[in-house]
């Protein structure tokens, strides 16, 4: 068989020596990577952020984060709210005891001693057994309230998170009490530092009823030589008790000092900040049918202006006596100070029984006439109807928590005292 020619091989053309280097390929995996955690760190924000809106919906987290009052120092070292000169008190001159509610909570409390009237029956009064009271009515300082028909007595309703000693708590109390003739009963609300129970607005109104019933008929004192003083959540449990006694009592108290209030709660959350940087429902605003949703859902309200409208109109229908202090720190980054003007035009109106309907600008107008400007920062506005007065104070200093012991707020409760 004859054999076919072994066919030559094919020439190869030779490449550009560019094109013959092996090409180097993307990472790909390196790319997705990057892509991966660019998409985590721009979707996490947002993502918690809607995890915080549906747990805020459901009433028993809501509170929790509304009233803060897990959020303590009791477990710190030497931490002995038993103890009080621990926080620069004389030896006895603060007794801790307990106050039972109508619906069986046990709240906890201080009645602290004014400096001067300690220093009087300093000797004996450290000489009692110290720490915690069972029977509080046993003490020479109870003694000292009770059967001194002049007695004046503050009572103390601190803000959301911590405990009856936390933070600023105890220089507030100092500045009350250090100088002047002022006894003070502060205490912790349900669920808060050794208080029982758990926190919600109609259990904290009954917190404050308890002390003041305690004041009233416990400790003997006319409600004439009382004033309720809150901060921040305070107002509004100060508000919410006012209302109580003025409308179903006809009660009033020497005076009522609020200290960085606030209108209303769903009013004041959409413009709150968490430590004054970290908004909660001011991007809501951007979509407003979402704001109306979420806000339809908060549990408790803590309706403070429509209750001074409330208190106000009742007062000067029946010719009662009213000093309502406002007292706002310009530099509040926690509840903005403009929430104040809300609450004196809600007081005013009442007073002038306007109702809802007042007009702005009169408003305005008939306020800036009763103002005095204490520099570009800071004023002091009054309205007086009859026996009633509602004074608002703009100070420049002091923040959300440090203003409670500024000079402002004692001279709000010596205001509330006069006749």
């Amino acid at each position: 068989m004859e054999r076919r020619p072994k066919r030559p091989p094919l020439p190869v053309p030779s490449l550009p020596a560019a094109a013959a280097a092996p090409v180097k390929m993307t990472d790909n995996s390196k790319t997705g990577s990057y892509l991966a955690v660019g998409l985590t760190v721009g979707l996490a924000p947002p993502a918690l952020y809607a995890l915080f809106l549906l747990l805020s919906a459901i009433p028993i987290f809501q509170r929790n984060f509304l009233y803060a009052h897990k959020i303590n120092t009791l477990w710190w070292p030497g931490t002995n709210l038993n103890k009080p000169e621990r926080w620069g008190f004389a030896k006895n001159q603060v007794i801790p005891f307990a106050l039972p509610t109508p619906d069986g909570s046990s709240l906890y409390a201080w009645h602290i001693l004014p400096l001067p009237l300690y220093a009087q029956h300093e000797d004996r009064l450290a000489s009692q057994p110290g720490g915690f009271s069972y029977d509080v009515t046993t003490t020479d300082n109870f003694k000292l309230l009770r059967d001194d028909p002049t007695s004046k007595l503050i009572i103390s309703f601190h803000g959301n998170a911590g405990h009856i000693s936390q933070s600023h708590r105890p220089r507030h109390y100092h500045s009350l009490t250090d100088t002047t003739r002022y006894h003070l009963l502060a205490i912790d609300y349900r669920g808060f530092g050794h208080s029982t129970g758990s926190p919600t607005e109609s259990g904290l109104i009954l917190d404050a009823v308890t002390a003041i019933d305690w004041a009233i008929n416990t400790a003997g004192v006319s409600p004439s030589r009382i004033v309720l003083l809150g901060q921040s959540l305070g107002t509004a449990v100060a508000s919410a008790a006012a209302e109580l006694y003025a409308t179903n009592e006809g009660v009033d108290f020497a005076g009522v000092v609020l200290v960085a209030g606030f209108s209303s709660l769903p009013a004041m959350l959409t413009g709150y900040s968490i430590a004054g940087f970290l908004p909660v429902l001011r991007p809501l605003t951007w979509w407003p049918w979402l704001l109306k949703n979420v806000m339809a859902r908060v549990v408790d309200r803590w309706e403070s202006a429509a209750r001074w409208r409330k208190i106000c109109q009742n007062v000067n229908r029946r010719g009662g006596r009213l000093r309502l202090n406002l007292v706002h720190a310009r530099n509040d980054w926690d509840i903005p100070a403009h929430e104040d003007d809300k609450l004196f035009r809600a007081a005013v109106s009442g007073l002038i029984d306007a109702g809802e309907d007042l007009d702005d600008a009169w408003l305005n107008r008939e306020k800036e006439s009763r103002t005095i400007r204490r520099g570009k920062k800071a004023f002091t506005a009054t309205w007086r109807e009859g026996n009633a007065v509602v004074r608002q104070e703009l100070f420049p200093h002091g923040g959300h928590n440090d203003v409670t012991f500024y000079a402002p707020v004692l001279l709000a409760v010596m205001r509330s005292f006069e006749t």
